[in-house]
C-alpha cells in the first residue's frame, strides 16, 4: 500500500513538473534566437532586460531625428523574435527616422509545433516583460511611450493594457488582431472593452480569417469601452505579414502616432 502511494506520488510529481514546464517560455529557443540575431544587428543594439528572475533580449534603437516623439515598444507575433523580418523589422528600424525610439522585446515563446491556444499559460509572463520595457525607456528619460504590436503580440499588449489601471502607455497600435476564444486573455474583443487610450486597429484585406471575421466585434468592443479614440484601418491588398506592404504599414502607423500620441522633446540620459 505504501509502495503504491509512493508510486502514485511519483507520477503526480512528474505530471506537475511537466505542467509547470508547459507554463514557461522556451528559454532555450530564446537563446537560439538571440545567438542568431544579435551579431547581425545593423540598426539598434541588444539590451538584456529582466522580468523577475528571467533575463530576456530586447533591441533598442534611438530616435534619429533632432526632436524625439517618444518611445515605441514593439512586440512580435507567435514564436518569433524582436528582429523578425516581417512587420517587426520595418517598424523597429524605420520609426526612429520619424522621432520614435524603439525597444523591441522578446516575448514568451513555445516550440515551433505549438498552436496558438497553447500560448494561453504564457500570458502570465506578459506583464513583467512589458513592464520591464516601459521601465527601461523611462530610465532613459522617455516618458511618452506607445506600444506597437503584431498578431499574438497585439493580444499580449491589449491584455496588458486592459489589466492595468495605469499602464504607463500613451497609445496602442494593434496589427492583425484576432479573437482567440481559447482564453479570455488572448481575446482582443475582451481586452478592448477595458481600454480607453488611443487605439489603432490595423489589418490587411487579405489577413487571416480570424482577423477578418473579428473586425466588427473588435470595433463593438471599443464602442462598449466608450473609446472615442479608437480607429480601425484596413489596408487593401495586405496580408497578415504585410508582405510587399511594409512601407505602407510604417507610413500609416507613424502618421497615426503623430496625430494621436506625439510627445514633447526628451533628452536621452
Amino acid at each position: 500500500m505504501i509502495r503504491q502511494l509512493n508510486r502514485t506520488n511519483f507520477y503526480l510529481l512528474i505530471v506537475l513538473i511537466t505542467f509547470a514546464n508547459a507554463q514557461a517560455s522556451d528559454l532555450a529557443k530564446e537563446k537560439r534566437w538571440e545567438a542568431q540575431i544579435v551579431d547581425a544587428l545593423i540598426v539598434g543594439e541588444a539590451v538584456k532586460l529582466k522580468a523577475g528572475k528571467t533575463e530576456f533580449l530586447s533591441i533598442f534603437a534611438e530616435h534619429a531625428t533632432e526632436k524625439a516623439m517618444g518611445g515605441a515598444i514593439v512586440l512580435h507575433g507567435i514564436g518569433a523574435h524582436p528582429a523578425w523580418p516581417e512587420v517587426i523589422q520595418p517598424l523597429r528600424t524605420q520609426l526612429p527616422d520619424h522621432g520614435w525610439a524603439t525597444l523591441s522585446l522578446q516575448m514568451p515563446i513555445l516550440p515551433n509545433e505549438a498552436k496558438s491556444e497553447d500560448y494561453a499559460p504564457l500570458f502570465a509572463e506578459v506583464r513583467p516583460r512589458i513592464q520591464a520595457g516601459i521601465d527601461h525607456l523611462k530610465g532613459l528619460g522617455i516618458q511618452n511611450i506607445v506600444i506597437v504590436a503584431h498578431s499574438l503580440g497585439a493580444s499580449m499588449a491589449s491584455y496588458y493594457l486592459s489589466d492595468k489601471p495605469d499602464p504607463g502607455v500613451t497609445a496602442f497600435v494593434g496589427i492583425g488582431m484576432s479573437r482567440n476564444k481559447a482564453d479570455p486573455r488572448m481575446d482582443n474583443t475582451v481586452s478592448l472593452r477595458q481600454i480607453t487610450l488611443p487605439v489603432l486597429d490595423i489589418y490587411g484585406s487579405r489577413d487571416l480569417p480570424g482577423v477578418l471575421s473579428s473586425a466588427k466585434a473588435r470595433k463593438t468592443a471599443a464602442t462598449k469601452a466608450k473609446n472615442k479614440n479608437y480607429s480601425q484601418l484596413k489596408i487593401e491588398g495586405a496580408d497578415h505579414f504585410f508582405n510587399n506592404a511594409d512601407a505602407l504599414l510604417v507610413k500609416r502607423v507613424r502618421g497615426w502616432l503623430a496625430k494621436n500620441a506625439a510627445g514633447t522633446e526628451v533628452k536621452m540620459k
